[in-house]
Formats: C-alpha cells, structure tokens, sequence
C-alpha cells in the first residue's frame, strides 16, 4: 500500500523534478516574483514549502500556458492585493479569491496529470 507523504520543506532538485523546471529558472523567478521567496536552511540552501511550490505552478501557468510576460505575471500577482499592500476585501476579495479557486483547481488538475504519470512509470 502506498502512502503518500507531504514533506514540509522541498530542496530545489525536487522542486525542479515536480515542476518540470531547471533550477536555474526557479533561482531566475526569485529574482522577478516577490512572493516566491523560499527560507534557506542553515547551510544556505533553498528550502521550498509547498506554498512555494503552488505559486511556481501557477507562475509557470500564467507563462508558458496563459502566454503572459514575466512583467504580466508579476502584475497579476500584485493585481491580488490592494495598493497599500493588504489583502483586498469586498468586491475585490471575492474576484481575487475566484480566481485563486480557478487557479487552484487548475493545479490541483495537474498533480493529478503528475500522480497518473509517476504510477505508470512504477
């Protein structure tokens, strides 16, 4: 029987196998997304929580599926919080937490394409 086990930090390499991208780019996206910032360990080595790797999925969604810039991306991101910085509320929050849903869901279809693929590699 197997058991599916959440781990709560990701090193890169495995973040890079989940994902499908080079480390390079995960390094690149740092730079470019505000909200993608992975703690680093005491050795200094990237230690990716799965929210880190939600929004790398959803990045990688908007870049290579949805045909954004980078810059479009970034604004996409920025377009979920109000000018002051805080969590938008009323109207606002109910757009921004449907398109969260949609997202999530979006992801939620991938790693279930990503499970399919790992158990008919077995």
């Amino acid at each position: 029987m197997a058991l599916d086990v959440k781990k709560l930090y990701y090193s890169i390499g495995e973040v890079s196998e989940i994902t499908g991208l080079k480390p390079y780019v995960l390094r690149y996206w740092e730079t470019e997304f505000s909200n993608l910032a992975p703690s680093k360990n005491p050795t200094g080595n990237r230690a990716y929580t799965q929210k880190d790797i939600n929004i790398i999925l959803a990045i990688k969604r908007l870049l290579y599926q949805e045909r954004f810039t980078i810059e479009g991306a970034r604004n996409f991101f920025k377009g979920r919080q109000g000018e002051d910085g805080q969590p938008l509320s009323g109207s606002g929050a109910i757009r921004a937490r449907d398109e969260a849903r949609q997202v999530l869901e979006e992801i939620h279809a991938s790693l279930g394409d990503l499970l399919n693929i790992v158990r008919k590699e077995k």
